[in-house]
């Protein structure tokens, strides 16, 4: 990453986090650049962009200035109230500028390509552009083996349906698990069956155990930032998974829809481990930039190529937002995005972590070493009545989500808890949040 790239990602998170709330004047040029150790003309690049951006003003002699938010639309009502509960990306960060910008440039560049039909598979371009930005996750593929979706469940979706070369037909599920895609799998009736997840990982030997003798045609895992837990699978974990499934013919289809939301250094997905093909891995773009942008990607086995085509069979992605995506990558845009929201997330994580231990909860809330991504799970004494809880929290205006949904119909090993996500909840409300949860946590155990 280059040293003005670093610049401007930091300078950005901190206005947008409120160091430099609205009217404040920024360090000088000089000063910036004896901070941040770089040449003067780093940081005039810099400031011009913050310029663009329209979060920071220059005024002749005097010096940048932060843009007064006025019109913020968090502001009013809406103030006492905090967003424990949306996965939704952080209204204040989607880059509308920039991708304004990409969208021109898209029409300039493809003109009338862009309102043609387009290839089922997806943009040539994009997917030629994809390949180098996947291998920055240490997933490395050809265009040939990508699709473009209409959003990472349209790839989750299309998997389940179709059939695999292994001519298995149970789809094996973490319990807890992703909430909608448990839905959309009891709804189509398709075979499914779960195994258990907790913040400590996976059992191994149960998992080998179900691969080995559960007629598995693939196991849907969530490794990284799982939702709703919150945690990260240990590298061993992976490698295993991967192994498992080069063993007993099993395919794995990894979610990996939050690896721009994380600052680790080394992460290796189930994908990089398998020397077999046995891994669909899945991508979105909506939590980095903004959900309505409804693009991911699927990386496929070749011998899944042709099933899953003759699945989507149709080009229902637009080509404009394909278009668009592909310059904001190519342009080095998407890749100074992404470290703008990890480190505002981050930080907002590292703020849960402190509200925890400030507030005394050990005992009484178990939660995970969670430092990266957006959701973490509050579990709760067993005793605690979960939908009481719920009431009192929303109605000190506090929503967070309750952990019964994220289990299929019937699974009784089940635990109690809520998920906390930080993605929508402003930093200086966090601490309020927890300590508000810690309290009515106490009163439940009071009132049994």
């Amino acid at each position: 990453m280059k040293k003005y790239a670093q610049v401007l990602a930091d300078l950005e998170h901190q206005i947008r986090e409120g160091r430099y709330g609205s009217g404040h004047k920024l360090p000088s040029v000089r000063s910036a650049a004896n901070t941040y150790g770089c040449s003067i003309s780093t940081i005039i690049r810099a400031y011009a962009e913050l310029e663009k951006l329209h979060l920071i003003y220059a005024m002749p002699q005097s010096g940048f200035y932060v843009v007064e938010k006025q019109g913020d639309s968090r502001v009013g009502a809406e103030t006492s109230r905090i967003d424990l509960a949306s996965a939704s990306p952080d209204v204040s960060v989607f880059p509308y500028l920039d991708f304004q910008h990409c969208l021109n440039t898209a029409i300039d560049t493809f003109k009338y390509n862009l309102f043609t039909y387009g290839d089922p598979q997806g943009l040539d371009k994009l997917r030629q552009t994809l390949v180098s930005h996947l291998a920055n996750s240490q997933v490395f593929t050809q265009p040939k083996r990508i699709v473009v979706t209409s959003g990472a469940q349209q790839a989750l979706e299309i998997v389940a349906r179709m059939p695999f070369p292994n001519g298995k037909s149970t789809i094996l599920v973490e319990q807890p698990g992703y909430d909608i895609y448990l839905r959309f799998l009891e709804m189509s009736g398709l075979p499914i069956r779960g195994i258990k997840r907790t913040a400590a990982g996976i059992d191994l030997q149960e998992l080998e155990k179900t691969f080995k003798d559960g007629d598995i045609k693939f196991f849907y895992t969530m490794p990284r930032y799982h939702n709703p837990l919150g945690t990260t699978y240990s590298a061993e974990t992976r490698k295993a998974i991967a192994d498992l499934a080069s063993k007993y013919d099993v395919y794995v289809v990894e979610d990996d829809y939050m690896a721009d939301l994380g600052e680790e250094k080394s992460y290796d997905p189930v994908y990089a481990y398998n020397r077999t093909s046995h891994v669909v891995y899945v991508k979105s773009f909506s939590k980095i930039i903004f959900p309505g942008l409804g693009l991911g990607a699927a990386v496929l086995p070749e011998r899944l190529l042709a099933g899953f085509l003759a699945q989507k069979s149709y080009a229902d992605t637009s080509l404009l937002s394909q278009a668009s995506l592909e310059v904001y990558i190519r342009n080095g845009m998407y890749e100074r995005h992404k470290i703008t929201i990890s480190r505002q997330y981050t930080a907002r994580i590292g703020l849960l972590n402190e509200a925890l231990q400030q507030q005394g909860a050990e005992g009484l809330i178990e939660a995970a070493d969670v430092r990266s991504g957006v959701y973490m799970q509050f579990k709760l004494p067993q005793k605690v009545n979960l939908e009481q809880l719920m009431k009192r929290l929303a109605a000190r205006r506090i929503h967070v989500v309750p952990g019964s949904g994220f289990y299929m119909s019937g699974w009784r090993e089940t635990e109690k808890f809520v998920r906390v996500s930080i993605s929508r909840a402003r930093p200086e409300q966090i601490g309020e949040a927890v300590q508000a949860i810690v309290e009515e946590v106490r009163r439940g155990m009071r009132y049994l």
